[in-house]
């Protein structure tokens, strides 16, 4: 290959790479939305192949997901159940090591308590608030600026306190822990609510709540720290390749991109 030949292949490639990030600065938040999507549904398609009897793929999303998530299943939605959480000791029938990280990592479920999601309460609505703020950014993206940096702390900060206090009790062991009981949300409200909401960690109670509502504040807070900096990026990069791009196919408006 001649030297000519090669500046004309590079510049081919070059060109090619610039309308492809050219397409994605038009249409990267779909894109991320997208992903964000199938990344939120997978977990509770797992126990949906668990019923039907495609166990072998729905154990592979299990696998896949343990990464990301402890799987705990007293943490952790269930389909086809009578109920759609369960606490440890309602397992233990089920699972003798149900009083065990390991063991309520391991449990599945049963085709009579159902099937867990493949990852916990936090984590769904972790990355439901991701993707359910990419949503919105999409209709006020021209409005949205990137915040100050105390906003999103703020919003973040109360699940890595939650999530802290968690691990820090669960040390104690499986309902042991002073996060399980809650006793000093009991002094502080002076017992005026059921026990169900101070004890445990089933949905309805203190523990699923601050779960819940924590992961949603800190997927929300990734989305407005992160998408109004990508944004601006995107539309740089629009302002920077249009007329390069313009300029570049009037003085070579025979070169075919898809042989690059």
């Amino acid at each position: 290959m001649t030297q000519s030949m090669m500046v004309k292949q590079t510049h081919r490639v070059a060109r090619w790479l610039q309308h492809r990030l050219l397409g994605l600065s038009h249409h990267w938040l779909a894109w991320a939305n997208a992903i964000w999507g199938t990344v939120f549904v997978l977990p509770w398609i797992a126990p949906v192949l668990m019923k039907i009897g495609a166990t072998r793929w729905g154990l592979l999303i299990y696998a896949a997901y343990r990464h990301l998530c402890h799987q705990l299943a007293n943490r952790s939605f269930f389909l086809f159940g009578p109920r759609p959480m369960y606490s440890y000791v309602e397992l233990l029938p089920y699972a003798s090591s149900a009083n065990t990280p390991l063991g309520l990592k391991a449990f599945i479920g049963t085709s009579e308590l159902g099937y867990k999601v493949a990852w916990s309460d936090r984590m769904v609505s972790m990355y439901g608030g991701i993707l359910l703020g990419g949503l919105v950014f999409a209709l006020v993206r021209r409005h949205l600026r990137a915040p100050k940096w105390w906003a999103p702390t703020l919003m973040a900060l109360p699940m890595v306190l939650d999530g802290i206090t968690h691990t820090i009790s669960d040390l104690s062991g499986i309902g042991q822990g002073f996060r399980y009981h809650n006793g000093w949300l009991v002094a502080l409200t002076g017992h005026s609510l059921p026990r169900s909401f101070y004890v445990g960690t089933t949905l309805g109670s203190f523990n699923s709540s601050m779960r819940l509502v924590t992961g949603l504040l800190f997927g929300l807070a990734v989305v407005w720290i992160a998408y109004p900096m990508f944004e601006d990026y995107f539309q740089d990069a629009r302002r920077t390749l249009e007329p390069r791009l313009h300029q570049d196919e009037k003085t070579n408006p025979t070169e075919d991109l898809d042989d690059a």
